[in-house]
Parts: C-alpha cells; structure tokens; sequence
C-alpha cells in the first residue's frame, strides 16, 4: 500500500472536546487518519486557537503551520511553530496553548508493535 497526502490541505473531521478538556470554553479539534500498518498509525490533526487539555499516547509529531506551546506536568514547555518536531510520552498530561490555528503530522505506534 503505497500513498501521498496532501497534509497542509487534506480535509478533517472535526469533534467537540470534553468539557473538561477545555478550560477556557468549548473547542473543536480536527483529524484525518492516513494510514494504519502493523508498525503504527499516521494521521493529521488541527487544533484551533485556545487551551485544552490531554494524557498522551506514546507520539512523534512534526507540525506544518501555526504556533503554539505544550506545558508538561514538571513545569517545561514544548515550543511548536512549523518544523517542530515533538515526542510525547505515554501517560504525559499535557496543556496545549494555542496561538495561531496548529496542524500536525503525527505517528503512534500500533499496540502490537512493541
């Protein structure tokens, strides 16, 4: 199975967060899923301007455009901006504060990969 996405332009489904994911009132994220293999899941995800709340999967991300900064539990601060490359850990509570509209390019490992 061999593919190209258009990531900066591809269409998402957008859905409401949990209440308690949003502190700062309601907000919509967007996601396309790419591509499941045996290795791990790939997609696409868009986060508008504002602040919610997440506990994170194990996750490399490369952001493609907006801005942005991820506030981590032992009080560091992930700076995102268009070529940002991330890693999250599994477990992690995380703050994300957003700036500027932010869409990412992410991979997660498949449960059965390990």
């Amino acid at each position: 199975m061999n593919h190209t996405f258009d990531a900066t332009g591809i269409a998402l489904d957008w859905t409401d967060l949990a209440d308690d994911q949003c502190p700062d009132g309601p907000l919509r994220t967007g996601v396309a899923r790419l591509a499941s293999t045996t290795v791990g899941e790939v997609g696409v995800w868009e986060h508008p301007v504002g602040t919610s709340t997440d506990v994170e999967q194990d996750e490399v991300f490369v952001v493609l455009s907006g801005s942005g900064r991820v506030e981590l539990p032992d009080g560091s601060t992930l700076t995102l901006r268009p070529g940002t490359v991330g890693v999250l850990a599994a477990g992690t509570p995380t703050t994300w504060i957003i700036d500027e509209p932010l869409r990412k390019v992410w991979l997660t490992a498949s449960a059965d990969s390990s």
